[in-house]
């Protein structure tokens, strides 16, 4: 499966530009959607999922015009978006099945096998009895991803799916997503930095509407190498380093952790440090911001 997405434009009434000129081919396997809130992840989401007109340009999906033919497309499209709703009085295992009526699975019997299939899938089946009122949030995010599943989809698209989650169900999740990723294409968007290192084979980076970077996560790293400087200072020394290409601060033991992105050492005691996805990131938004 190939999804190619040209020249992709839109903007709000408003005059916001959540797209702007967006140029992207993905292929199988997870592809990171990388941005801050606003950035025009979700539009971009909703678009290539048909829930939204473009202003311009055109996205196709092995063929199939996905801006004309919306129906082609939902026939091969799971979609779990960053919010959706749930009926808390209702079972897993009968919402399920419902929803593959709606899908198109007429048959009782091969409906009760799609639905135990997807259950275990997504380590729920022992839930399926549960009302999803009181699943917990990363059983929620599960049982999104079994909805997405339905009818065995060509292209799974999930928007900010581990907000919210410990650190056990983020890990359940990411093993999920790997598994469902061997054979087809999930674009997984989101803010976090290490869902994306993790688990994408390749990754954009997204602000403002414009992509700033497509590349594999190791290839954007080895692009800065070399380039990225570290020192810690004092918080009220901070100030003094506005003039540097400051691309993120962290307080760390009452201290400043500050990372610098130059082609020689910027100033006395700041030393060269290999960088990672997060210092790619910041300074694709630095330097976006100078231009």
């Amino acid at each position: 499966m190939e999804l190619k997405i040209t020249n992709l434009s839109k903007t709000y009434p408003n005059g916001v530009v959540a797209l702007n000129n967006v140029t992207l081919i993905i292929s199988n396997g997870m592809f990171g959607l990388l941005g801050a809130n606003g950035a025009g992840k979700s539009t971009l989401m909703r678009t290539i999922a048909t829930l939204q007109e473009a202003d311009s340009g055109s996205i196709t999906l092995n063929g199939i015009d996905v801006l004309k033919e919306k129906d082609k497309v939902r026939q091969i499209l799971g979609y779990l978006p960053q919010e959706f709703g749930l009926y808390p009085r209702v079972s897993a295992e009968t919402l399920l099945d419902h929803l593959s009526q709606l899908k198109g699975i007429a048959n009782a019997k091969q409906r009760k096998e799609t639905v135990k299939a997807l259950l275990q899938k997504t380590n729920l089946y022992e839930h399926r009895h549960k009302n999803l009122g009181g699943y917990s949030g990363g059983m929620k995010q599960r049982f999104g991803i079994a909805q997405a599943l339905i009818g065995e989809p060509k292209l799974i698209i999930v928007d900010e799916p581990t907000a919210g989650l410990d650190p056990a169900e983020r890990n359940r999740f990411h093993n999920l997503l790997s598994e469902i990723s061997e054979n087809i294409v999930v674009i997984l968007s989101s803010h976090i930095v290490d869902d994306i290192e993790s688990l994408c084979s390749h990754m954009a980076i997204i602000n403002k509407g414009n992509v700033l970077i497509s590349s594999t996560p190791s290839e954007a790293i080895r692009n800065i190498e070399n380039r990225i400087w570290r020192k810690v200072i004092k918080k009220v020394e901070l100030e003094s380093y506005s003039k540097l290409n400051v691309i993120s601060h962290k307080l760390v033991g009452g201290k400043v952790d500050l990372h610098v992105y130059a082609d020689a050492i910027p100033d006395a005691g700041f030393e060269i440090i290999d960088p990672s996805l997060e210092d790619v990131y910041f300074s694709s938004i630095l330097k976006h911001s100078q231009n």
